[in-house]
This record gives structure tokens, sequence and C-alpha cells, in this order.
């Protein structure tokens, strides 16, 4: 192996790659020139293959000014031809290492991997292309890196020991999303500008609806389907693994000391068949982080059976005392705000984890470890004075969890938080 220190590049074909795709923005770009029917440039198309050499010695020109650099202490990527760029990333913020596999890369047998360094998406880096054999053992060299541990103990060329905690059937996911709310809303708002054109004079208008409908429906298969096909997830010493996608693949790890809460989300129609979906907040990650397909990197289970749900919340967010805690509700004087959801707001808070519930016809639990909490937040309105009521919100960081309950008893909420207060600084305290 060359020593540690030694500038790399990526793997060859990253030019070509990266050439194609510049290539075929600029064939995209002049096509509209060529099929101009009103005025027909015909003499563009030439320029058609120039743009497609242009872009691979430009692919090829990236390609070979970017190298990266593996020490002891960080890793260090340089780009640039006229102007030139150092990303230097200190294994202690390195946060995650993801490998990902677009289509065309695929197709090659070539992968990406994606850096995740503290400071949400803005700290990303990401290396085109690697083999998916080296992405695999950078990052396992990265990891190890990270969390101090020698080579004599995590050999990066060693088989890594993972289990299989479960795998999503592709049959679940598809009916799954047909029974989305969000699906269904879409298809509706199709058949009625589909019924509207038929029915109305004019008809011509309802297209201006029915192709954003359409569009929106192909989407959400796409992303859905298509990228969640095959979710599967494994854990290791270090944490939990995610595989999916059907055409483009993408593998991303998610270290147990980075989850910062769960949300267990239960829509009305996959209540009937005990089904949920599990949201992550990860250090680093924001509060929406997009891969493969629009599929979420936040997203822990796309959808499950609740029990197997449970089992991944105890994994990640253990609690012995979980589901003893106190239930404190909201003020049935806050019944202005939410007519009939107010009844299905709570917070609860055991010795080591707070967990707050809303919503009746998609019900979502926040889960947060006390020691993860960063502030608590009492606030009341002007009306919320007047009724007497008040709400607590529980901060964490940037992600789809979001703890608190609205309009408890004002006297109530402050008891709340001050309670979580306490308990996240004892919580802190006790880890160190």
């Amino acid at each position: 192996m060359a020593p540690a220190s030694e500038a790399h590049r990526t793997h060859p074909l990253t030019g070509l790659l990266q050439g194609l795709i510049w290539g075929a923005g600029v064939v995209v770009a002049i096509s509209w020139q060529v099929f101009d029917l009103d005025d027909p440039n015909w003499w563009v198309a030439l320029a058609i293959p120039g743009g497609f050499v242009l872009g691979v010695v430009a692919g090829y020109a990236g390609w070979y000014f970017t190298r990266y650099v593996i020490d002891d202490e960080e890793i260090r990527v340089e780009r640039g031809v006229l102007f030139k760029t150092s990303r230097r990333i200190p294994f202690e913020r390195l946060q995650s290492v993801d490998i990902n596999e677009p289509l065309v890369a695929r197709l090659v047998g070539l992968s990406e991997l994606t850096i995740e360094m503290a400071g949400g998406s803005e700290s990303r880096t990401r290396l085109r292309f690697l083999t998916l054999a080296e992405s695999r053992r950078l990052r396992r060299l990265l990891l190890a890196r990270a969390h101090g541990t020698s080579a004599e103990e995590h050999p990066v060329d060693a088989p890594e020991p993972r289990a299989i905690l479960h795998v999503v059937p592709p049959d679940q996911i598809i009916i799954g999303t047909l029974l989305s709310l969000d699906f269904i809303g879409t298809v509706l708002v199709a058949v009625a500008s589909i019924v509207a054109g038929v029915f109305t004079e004019g008809g011509w208008a309802f297209l201006a609806v029915l192709f954003p409908a359409i569009w929106g429906v192909t989407q959400m298969i796409s992303s859905r389907i298509i990228g969640q096909w095959n979710f599967t997830v494994s854990r290791n010493e270090r944490g939990l693994r995610i595989e999916r996608g059907l055409l483009s693949r993408s593998s991303q790890t998610i270290p147990y000391d980075r989850v910062q809460g769960i949300a267990v989300i239960e829509p009305v129609v996959w209540r009937r068949y005990g089904w949920a979906r599990l949201e992550v907040d990860v250090a680093g990650y924001g509060v929406v982080s997009s891969e493969n397909a629009g599929v979420s990197s936040t997203t822990l289970l796309p959808i499950s059976p609740v029990e197997v749900g449970r089992l991944l919340v105890d994994e990640l967010i253990p609690d012995p005392e979980r589901g003893t805690g106190e239930q404190v509700s909201a003020s049935r004087r806050s019944w202005p705000f939410a007519p009939i959801g107010w009844r299905y707001r709570w917070l609860s808070a055991t010795s080591f984890t707070v967990t707050s519930a809303t919503g009746w016809i998609t019900r979502k639990r926040s889960i947060v470890p006390h020691h993860k909490v960063q502030s608590v937040q009492f606030s009341q309105g002007p009306l919320q004075r007047r009724l007497g009521v008040a709400s607590v919100a529980v901060h964490t960081p940037d992600g789809p969890v979001d703890a608190g309950v609205a309009h408890l008893d004002a006297d109530t909420a402050r008891a709340v938080t001050f309670d979580e207060v306490e308990r996240a600084r004892l919580a802190r305290l006790s880890r160190r």
C-alpha cells in the first residue's frame, strides 16, 4: 500500500463520466436552437460533437487536478485548474462517510464517496469516482481514524462483520407509497383536473393542473419506490448501515453517537396495517439531506411494522423506562388552536429520554435523549396568555425530529420547562 501521506487521484474514468455529463448539458442547450422550426439553425448541429469533446476535455482536466491525501490527522482534498482549493477535514470533526452509486457510474463499477463533516450540508465533500472496493476500503480507513483506532485493531482490508436488522420488502414499499396521503392527494388532483376539463368549456385550462399533478405522481413513484428499493438496515460495532436503491445504489452509515433523536410517523391509512415510518436526526445532516433519487438521508425506515420500528428505536436510543413516564397533555382550553388535534398532544419524560406526540390524521412521536437536548423554550403569545396556556419546545440540531408540546396549561408548561432543563443538565454531567 502507498504511504498514507501520498496524494492520490480518483479513477481515470471519472474524467470521461464527468465530461459526458457536461457534454450532454451542452447538447441539450444547443438542441433548442437546432430544432427551432421558425428559424432553424442547422449549422448549430455541428457544434454538438464539439460540445461533447469540450465536456470530456474539461472532465479530464478536473480529474487530473483533483487529488486527495490521507494522513494521521486529516483528509485533504485539492481541486482546481486555474483557481486552486484545498478542503481539509480533521478526523475529529468527521461525522460520517457514505457511498453512493449513481446509475451511470454503477454501470462501469464506480462509486462516489461522500464525507460529512460537522456543519451541515455546506460541509459535505465528495470524491468522484472510485471503484466500489476502494470506496469501501477508504470508508473503513476514515471511520477507523475518526474513532482513533489503529490498523491493527481494525484492518481496513478485512471483511466487515454486519448483522442484518431489517429488509423492507418491495411490495410493502409499493403498497405504502400508493396508500400515502400525499400520493392519494396528488392522484385526486389529477383526476379532478381531468373531470373539470371534460365537463367545462375551454377545458384546455385543466392542463395547467393536470401536467404538474402527473409529474408529481411520477416523481413520487421514482423517488420512493425506485429510490427505496431493497431498503436494508444492518448493524456493526460503530452504528447502522442503510443500503437502498434499484438503479442508483446508496450506502449510508449512521454512527450511534451522532443520533440526536428519532421521529416515529404513522399516517392514518398505515395505522390500519400497523405500519410506521422512522426519521432520524443525525448531527451534520441538517433539516433535509437528499442523496439518491430524492430519497432523504434522514430516513431510518421508509415503512415497517411498528414492532420493527420499536426495536430500532431501542437500538439507537435505549431507555429501560420507556413508556413509564407521566404524560402531560395539552389543556382543554387550547381547543381554539386545534379543535380536534389538541386531544393528541402530549409530552412525557423518563430518566433517559423526553418524548412528545402530535397529530390525529398523521401521528408523530419525537424521541430525544436528554443529553442531546440543546435548549428548552417556554413561549406564550397574546391569545395563549388570554386562555392561560403556553407552549414548550425542546431544541435539538436541525432535522425532522420536532420535540415539544403546544398549548399546555401555563403553570404546567413552566414546570415542564424547568424539569427538562434539569434533566438535560444531569444527563450531560453523567456522560462526562
